[in-house]
């Protein structure tokens, strides 16, 4: 399942894989839901190609948040995107996601997972749900 506010995006994402069901919403009210009205839960979430920091400024902690949400326990949330001055940054990040009770399991400077040294451009970090 992919998820995307544009329409122009869900169109070309549906082009290149018609297999993945995609849904136009917003992730900072994503409330995904079954047919019995239960929530839909993933074991991983994937946020990748700088998601945190093109969602609409202020909206960072919710869409962490409903993210988090469709989580099962034991599951994981991973996230990559660039690390901008006086941006979204690692901190608020792991603060939202920490909020969203949610732990950091593993950090890399890159989606090929390169050790992470606190100093790069780039991060992508998996947070982790609590077991039950």
């Amino acid at each position: 399942m992919g998820v995307d506010l544009d329409r122009a995006m869900l169109e070309r994402a549906a082009e290149k894989s018609a297999d993945v069901h995609w849904l136009l919403a917003d992730l900072a009210t994503l409330d995904l839901r079954t047919a019995d009205g239960s929530r839909l839960r993933f074991h991983v979430v994937v946020a990748a190609g700088n998601v945190m920091i093109f969602v609409r400024e202020g909206t960072e902690a919710a869409v962490v948040e409903h993210l988090a949400d469709h989580i099962v326990p034991g599951g994981l949330l991973v996230s990559g995107f660039q690390l901008l001055p006086d941006r979204y940054g690692i901190d608020d990040y792991d603060r939202d996601c920490g909020a969203a009770g949610l732990t950091l399991y593993e950090r890399f400077s890159s989606w090929t997972r390169d050790p992470w040294d606190g100093h790069g451009g780039y991060a992508v970090s998996a947070h982790r749900k609590p077991p039950e």
